[in-house]
């Protein structure tokens, strides 16, 4: 898997552009130098902020010995749902990989993203991975999305 700043998008080769929410699936029908992006598939999940999702206080514990009382962490809500949509992710490319509809894999994402989606990807993807941007795209209109990521 060779991961570069700007990697070769070959023609053909699928780019997948995600955040925790979104997901593009992208098909390059263009060259290397010049990107034709076409939408293949979008997935979208609704994560709204934690502090929206959960409306109970944090829980207590109480020590078996004594009265001490401790708050206890409020759940991630935001960040859990990041990590089931990047399962979900991995899952739709697994199924791309197994019926062989991609050779080449560009991946585009947010660092944390990218990192929940390197452990949920199946080894069929892994090996098809040519490169890896840390990078959020998601919001960009697929012009710009061609135009930064030009070779």
């Amino acid at each position: 898997m060779a991961t570069e700043a700007k990697p070769r998008i070959s023609h053909n080769a699928l780019v997948l552009i995600g955040d925790g929410q979104k997901a593009l699936f992208l098909r390059n029908k263009g060259t290397p130098q010049r990107l034709n992006l076409q939408v293949e598939h979008i997935l979208e999940q609704d994560n709204p902020a934690t502090r929206e999702q959960g409306t109970d206080r944090p829980g207590r514990s109480i020590q078996s010995v004594g009265t001490a009382r401790s708050a206890m962490e409020q759940a991630d809500w935001h960040y859990i749902a990041e990590e089931r949509f990047a399962g979900t992710i991995a899952e739709a490319l697994y199924r791309l990989a197994h019926g062989n509809r991609f050779d080449k894999l560009v991946v585009v994402a947010p660092a944390k993203v990218l990192g929940n989606l390197r452990q949920a990807f199946h080894a069929a993807v892994t090996e098809r991975i040519v490169g890896e941007i840390p990078k959020e795209l998601t919001s960009h209109p697929i012009p710009d999305i061609e135009r930064l990521m030009a070779a």
